[in-house]
């Protein structure tokens, strides 16, 4: 085989290349494409073992030649010639061994090729199979509901008189529920007039506007977002040879608030526990802390940016005593993992608390947040302790394309005194699915686990619950599964979203609540994260400056965590007992409920507030 033919050899392979993205066949049966499909992997993979025997052909050659010549340049090493020339033919010599090995790691190169093909060859098949079950199971999900919309017509014209009589009533008042594969197996009917009259028994007094009247004027607005571009090269080339733990993350993935001040974002609506305390039923009053479960997730639909991760010690209080009766402190208390503890005290007759720890997965397209720890609620009147957990975060395209949020999951709300129960589901968002984007549904049942209202709603904008009066069980649904269906009231509004500020868009999508959480504030902790400076900074407008101040006060705090590493190993090493690093404002104790430690607020803030004595805080900043 000489040159002439391995170049044609080579020119024929550029003009085939290899089929890397096999197209899906949308038109004709599916079999047909598989074995297509099939047939051309396995024809390509031959078509790869014929190159690559005329490659080891080329090579046995290049070997039987070469020793040839390696020979030749031997023999005429050994004969009696000026220096010079003795000197060029060791040179060829060597440049023939070159290249011996040169082609020898080229079919090499070749073999592992092959290999990968082979592998990927399995890979694709496994690809085309996932794709056509997904596409047999849309058209399963579309025969299905095309069967429903058949059924749902038919009912519609075997019943005239209903349809005929008031129609603009039954479009108005009447609201159908259908389950779906994910949603709860019940159908919601509005009952009539005068079954409304009869059983309609409010129990929560409204609270007045005088009440909720802030008595002091505070900050509607901060500067505008800057215009920065991100460039990720930037980025990357600061991170070569440093350990990830040491990679500084700039602020512009950051909004100017800590995880700390998200946390108090909670309250936001707390005008929904000041009435669920007045509530004399429970179980209004579960539905209540439903909604407000609820409305601490409004704030994250449109927020894509991070808060700033707090430093171990740093604290967040917001003191709403004399315009909304509550007060709210929350410290970080672990660092490793991260986790925060909430306390809020309201004179209106309820305590919170809550420690939260982030777990988080990254799977390719999105990055996953789940909130690990219970939230307690107490009301002293009634003595209801209410527990529930948050549901998963899921952030998408966090690598290529617009970001965006959505929350899924359910979340169980469990009254431990009167054991009454919410069961809420949060539906994932869905492309192929009919209902509204951001749906949220539940059941409130009984000690009994009899159901007595109904939730509705989006996580983004409002929830409203609805009292049944009459259930029983109804046709069967998809799959043979029966549903429940309830009658109920007319839904009532129990929490709607507050509009944005004017400029939200420029100013990071903050709640007007939010856009308060930065002002500054007299007398506050040395810790508190107004007095943080990068993300002080950050709110200004101030990026270059908030990166190196960000990046001095992480290995300020990485010093500090290796002080107390050695201080630890010496006092193993003199057999001493070590204390490790303990919180100011809390204490970890084992809740009597869930039987799980958690750091619950041991008392003093308030008070070293009001003395202002602040020696005890640690210098973090």
């Amino acid at each position: 085989m000489n040159d002439q033919s391995v170049t044609l050899s080579l020119a024929a392979r550029r003009s085939h290349p290899l089929p890397l993205l096999l197209p899906l066949d949308d038109s004709g049966d599916e079999e047909p494409a598989a074995q297509s499909d099939r047939s051309e992997i396995q024809g390509t993979l031959k078509i790869l073992v014929s190159k690559l025997d005329d490659l080891s052909t080329c090579n046995d050659l290049i070997a039987k030649h070469g020793a040839a010549l390696q020979r030749s340049l031997s023999e005429l090493e050994g004969l009696k010639i000026p220096l010079e020339g003795g000197e060029k033919i060791k040179a060829v010599n060597e440049r023939a061994t070159l290249f011996r090995i040169t082609s020898n790691a080229m079919i090499n190169a070749c073999r592992d090729f092959l290999d990968l093909a082979e592998t990927h060859s399995r890979r694709w098949q496994r690809a085309l199979q996932y794709e056509r079950e997904q596409r047999t199971h849309l058209e399963e999900t579309i025969e299905q509901l095309a069967k429903q919309h058949n059924s749902l017509e038919r009912a519609w014209r075997e019943a005239p008189t209903l349809a005929t009589s008031t129609p603009k009533e039954a479009s108005d008042e009447d609201e159908f529920f259908d389950a779906m594969e994910d949603s709860p197996a019940f159908i919601t009917v509005t009952a009539t007039e005068n079954t409304q009259r009869r059983s309609m028994s409010p129990s929560c007094n409204d609270v007045s506007g005088k009440e909720l009247q802030p008595r002091r004027r505070r900050r509607t607005r901060i500067p505008d977002k800057p215009n920065y571009s991100l460039n990720l090269w930037s980025i990357m080339k600061n991170c070569i040879g440093k350990e990830l733990s040491k990679i500084p993350m700039p602020v512009n993935f950051n909004e100017p608030l800590s995880m700390l001040q998200r946390l108090s974002e909670d309250l936001e609506y707390h005008e929904l526990l000041d009435k669920a305390a007045r509530c004399d039923s429970s179980l209004e009053q579960m539905c209540l802390v439903a909604a407000f479960s609820v409305s601490s997730y409004s704030t994250t639909v449109h927020r894509t940016a991070k808060p700033f991760n707090p430093l171990l010690g740093e604290t967040y209080e917001l003191d709403r005593l004399e315009e909304f009766g509550y007060r709210s402190l929350c410290e970080q208390v672990s660092h490793h993992p991260p986790a925060a503890a909430h306390h809020v005290i309201s004179q209106r007759g309820w305590t919170l608390r809550q420690e939260i720890t982030i777990a988080s997965k990254f799977r390719g397209k999105y990055l996953s947040i789940m909130p690990l720890g219970a939230i307690h609620l107490q009301f002293q009147s009634s003595g209801n302790h209410y527990v529930w957990r948050k549901v998963t975060s899921t952030v998408h395209n966090i690598i290529v394309g617009k970001l965006w949020i959505d929350q899924s999951g359910d979340i169980e709300i469990v009254n431990h005194r009167t054991r009454d129960t919410c069961q809420l589901k949060f539906s994932p968002y869905s492309y192929f699915s009919k209902d509204v984007p951001r749906k949220v549904t539940g059941v409130v049942a009984d000690s009994g686990g009899q159901a007595n209202y109904i939730l509705s709603g989006t996580w983004d904008d409002k929830i409203e619950s609805a009292k049944i009066v009459q259930s029983s069980r109804g046709g069967g649904g998809t799959e043979g599964k029966q549903k429940t269906v309830y009658q109920t009231l007319p839904p009532k509004l129990l929490w709607k979203k507050y509009s944005l500020p004017d400029n939200a868009e420029n100013m990071y999508h903050f709640s007007a609540l939010a856009l308060t959480l930065n002002e500054p504030e007299e007398g506050v902790g040395l810790t508190d994260s107004r007095l943080r400076p990068d993300q002080k900074l950050m709110e200004e407008g101030r990026w270059d400056e908030a990166n190196a101040e960000k990046q001095r006060l992480e290995e300020k705090q990485r010093a500090v965590r290796r002080r107390r590493e050695a201080e630890a190993s010496d006092a193993i090493n003199d057999g001493r007992e070590y204390e490790g690093y303990q919180p100011l404002w809390f204490h970890q104790r084992r809740d009597s409920i869930t039987g799980e430690k958690s750091f619950v607020y041991k008392g003093g803030y308030w008070e070293t507030k009001e003395r202002q004595d602040w020696s005890m805080c640690p210098d973090i900043f």
